[in-house]
């Protein structure tokens, strides 16, 4: 079955799935291989949940008809989509960056829902598979469509692009994420440049925000639409400020959040910048930005007992660690405790990494910086205003001797940290 063929089968399903656990009825199910798994033994369980079509790459699991036999299937799902995105023709945006895709995605699919029926990555599908889920989630109906691209490594972004095809695209930063992977900082850059690499072959546009230097330098004599503080970018941004919610004025327009810490500005600007492009109206941008409220452990506000909480615990690398820290200073707050956990993925620089934040911590502006995890224990020193826990569990003991309360807390770490569990253990 060749590419056209599998995408009219595709329309007559409407979804796709590669989840057995997910199945929704009518939908085609691609049995993709795991490294500890052949996904071509739950081929029948999917039928059997409702899936009209089975695609396998095992001849061993072919049941009837309803199995679609082909030579790969990940290579058939990332070729579907490829072929499904060509066949819609809308405008595709897609961004990328070493921190704030998400929440900057989130941002730009409120501003331009505003005016369009838009479409975008669900959660933080972002990589090799949920890049192709999500543009086969677009269909007819979809006038805009916005893809979170994720990488770890060199030549992944080049990939993606060759998927999604963009005709617009965004890097929110190059910072230290990924460092194991991409081998250093100048390999971030480079790799997460691959989506310009594409645009300006391509002869596509970026979004750059000219605040930051790499973006606007990697972007001089190119087509782009350009935002920043400078009065020389498409969309001006001013009167930024966090206290602790993020505000702003584009074009002297006032602009509210529910977004904390100063580094949100960035991903608040670029999602009015591309509102602007668009032309959604300047009212409905403003509205879409103040009525967005952050998810998923990411800088959220919250109450807990008699404590404020920062809760940043969805990643954390040296570049959002820093900035999460400088936030944190310039809170106004009687007693604050920060609890930071290890960061993960950072390979041979993981030591010193770790050792810089430790240093930092001891210049910020917080009654207690209490470190989780093995990588920061390693660094472990006596100093009044630091405490050092090897691992989550002895974290909790000392929290149920001695409870804080009262304070303004802010608690970042890597997701295999998963240091939201702290918050069953505050007063």
């Amino acid at each position: 079955m060749d590419n056209q063929q599998l995408h009219q089968t595709f329309l007559q399903c409407g979804s796709v799935s590669t989840d057995t656990r997910k199945i929704t009825s009518g939908s085609m199910f691609f049995a993709i291989r795991g490294e500890r798994f052949d996904a071509n033994a739950f081929a029948a369980d999917a039928l059997s949940k409702g899936a009209s079509y089975a695609v396998i790459d095992n001849p061993e699991y072919q049941i009837d008809n309803r199995t679609i036999l082909v030579d790969d299937s990940l290579a058939a799902l990332q070729q579907l989509a490829a072929f499904h995105r060509q066949y819609l023709g809308i405008p595709i945006v897609a961004l990328t960056g070493s921190n704030g895709k998400t929440t900057t995605k989130e941002l730009i699919h409120a501003v331009l829902s505003k005016n369009f029926r838009t479409g975008a990555t669900v959660g933080n599908l972002n990589n090799h598979i949920g890049v192709p889920l999500t543009l086969l989630s677009f269909n007819s109906q979809t006038e805009i469509g916005i893809v979170e691209m994720g990488a770890n490594h060199q030549k992944e972004i080049e990939f993606l692009c060759g998927i999604a095809q963009p005709d617009y695209g965004y890097i929110t930063n190059f910072g230290k994420a990924h460092l194991e992977g991409f081998g250093g900082t100048e390999g971030v850059i480079k790799g997460k440049s691959e989506m310009y690499d594409y645009l300006f072959t391509n002869d596509k546009m970026a979004f750059i925000n000219l605040d930051d230097s790499i973006q606007s330098e990697k972007s001089d004599g190119k087509e782009r639409f350009t935002f920043g503080q400078s009065h020389s970018a498409d969309v001006v941004i001013s009167n930024i400020s966090a206290n602790p919610f993020v505000s702003l004025e584009f074009n002297e327009i006032p602009v509210s959040s529910h977004l904390i810490g100063i580094y949100n500005a960035g991903n608040i600007a670029a999602a009015i910048a591309i509102g602007k492009y668009f032309s959604v109206p300047n009212n409905d941008i403003s509205d879409a930005i103040a009525n967005y409220i952050p998810t998923n452990n990411r800088s959220q506000l919250l109450d807990k007992g008699t404590n404020k909480i920062i809760l940043d615990a969805y990643n954390a690398n040296p570049s959002s660690m820093a900035a999460a820290l400088a936030n944190f200073n310039q809170l106004d707050a009687s007693y604050k405790v920060a609890i930071l956990g290890d960061m993960f993925e950072l390979g041979p620089e993981s030591h010193a990494e770790h050792g810089s934040i430790v240093r930092l911590a001891l210049e910020a502006n917080a009654d207690t910086i209490i470190f989780v995890g093995q990588e920061f224990f390693q660094h472990a020193t006596d100093h009044p205003k630091l405490t050092f826990f090897n691992t989550f569990d002895e974290l909790v003991a000392k929290l149920q001797q001695e409870p804080i309360s009262q304070a303004t807390l802010l608690i970042k770490g890597s997701r295999g940290m998963a240091l939201e569990r702290v918050l069953d253990y505050l007063n």
